[in-house]
């Protein structure tokens, strides 16, 4: 399982990536679960980041606005980054998800055909009425996208646990592999978590609030220390090949 530490800026990046990030995720956590940052802070998320270490950039909580989310795709991609990630939030439907989700994978890939989209949906969804969580692999298979990841979209204490059991997380992961799309896990997961994600085989589980001073998401600093915790916790859970 590769690990996946969500920053704010450079800073939180040279952290990240000293303690053993293997994608270092940009995202403004002020504006949502999957908040878009500004451009000024993705290009220097990249230019302090290690060329080896990918960079992740989600585009904000996505209404069911293709034209709109599509144009922030593009704006993302032009920031030199690996993965562009959506989140699926206004839209209720599979038909209309794919119909957004094909305008973004239309637009990034028309600009750089390697950047790879994952489209992310929320474990919570029947409470902000987005997408039900599990349908999001046969989405992203049918628009195209190289990935799915599975978040929360209200923090409030609840976790990806909270809202999916083990048998249900493990199923969509089996459904991504099946469908070889990426698997990513995260929604406000800490480190009591790792045995049971190792168990369920992601290929990425992502952290923020656990790498963050006072498991704190939005007033919190990611820090080096926080981040080799994390990182030496998943080694320590998977079973060399």
């Amino acid at each position: 399982m590769q690990l996946l530490i969500s920053v704010v800026n450079e800073n939180e990046a040279k952290a990240a990536a000293a303690g053993g990030a293997d994608i270092v995720d940009v995202k403004n956590p002020r504006e949502g679960a999957l908040g878009a940052n500004f451009p000024h802070v993705i290009r220097r998320v990249r230019q302090f980041t290690p060329s080896a270490i990918p960079v992740s950039v989600a585009i904000g909580d996505a209404p069911d606005k293709p034209g709109a989310t599509s144009l922030a795709a593009l704006g993302a991609s032009v920031c030199d980054v690996q993965y562009v990630k959506v989140g699926l939030y206004g839209t209720r439907t599979a038909h209309r998800a794919v119909s957004l989700l094909k305008e973004v994978c239309r637009a990034v890939r028309e600009y750089d055909s390697g950047i790879k989209i994952i489209a992310a949906a929320y474990a919570d969804a029947h409470i902000i009425g987005a997408l039900p969580a599990l349908e999001s692999p046969l989405v992203s298979l049918e628009a195209g996208a190289d990935g799915c990841m599975l978040d929360t979209a209200i923090k409030d204490g609840s976790t990806l646990f909270s809202h999916l059991g083990e048998d249900e997380l493990w199923g969509f992961v089996q459904n991504c592999h099946e469908k070889e799309l990426l698997c990513a896990l995260a929604g406000s997961l800490g480190e009591a978590d790792i045995p049971r994600l190792s168990k369920i085989g992601p290929d990425i589980i992502g952290f923020r609030g656990a790498a963050c001073t006072k498991s704190d998401r939005i007033k919190g600093v990611v820090k080096r220390n926080q981040v080799e915790r994390l990182k030496n916790l998943i080694s320590a859970h998977v079973s060399p090949l």
